[in-house]
């Protein structure tokens, strides 16, 4: 493996990357970064949740999980469900709101990304796409292991 290399790949990750961040928010109108849309699209799949059931998936500590829920409730993007039964019980619920935000980050998102990709032929498209999958199955393949 040539280091050299790696760590250029690396550069040009994050310079991807940082890119997509600048321009994504300067056309997002919410006040919202990537932490907070994930958990809008983690909530809008799988339902109302629990913080705790949030921040393991996403990978946040329960500290983050909670600041992240309370931007959320007070800009009306989610809204905490109290059990009757157990007031300790408090669950995360996407409102229209939130679904309105994600469905315009998803929109400016994938405008942003068209951006960079319309450069590429369709051969270097699938080509990029087969290193992605790859490096995707390498990910969940190490997160196996080390479960098992």
């Amino acid at each position: 493996m040539n280091k050299t290399n790696i760590f250029k790949l690396i550069r040009a990750i994050e310079q991807l990357n940082n890119d997509n961040i600048v321009r994504f928010t300067r056309a997002f109108p919410y006040p919202l970064g990537i932490s907070q849309i994930l958990v809008l699209s983690e909530l809008r799949v799988e339902g109302p949740r629990k913080q705790v059931e949030l921040a393991e998936p996403l990978g946040y500590t329960k500290g983050a999980m909670t600041s992240i829920a309370t931007k959320l409730v007070d800009l009306g993007l989610a809204e905490r469900l109290y059990n009757e039964s157990d007031r300790r019980t408090i669950q995360l619920k996407i409102t229209t709101a939130g679904i309105n935000a994600l469905s315009e980050a998803q929109k400016i998102g994938q405008e942003v990304f068209m951006k960079h990709f319309e450069i590429l032929s369709e051969e270097e498209i699938n080509q990029y796409l087969l290193i992605q999958e790859k490096l995707i199955k390498g990910i969940q393949d190490r997160k196996k292991d080390n479960r098992a």
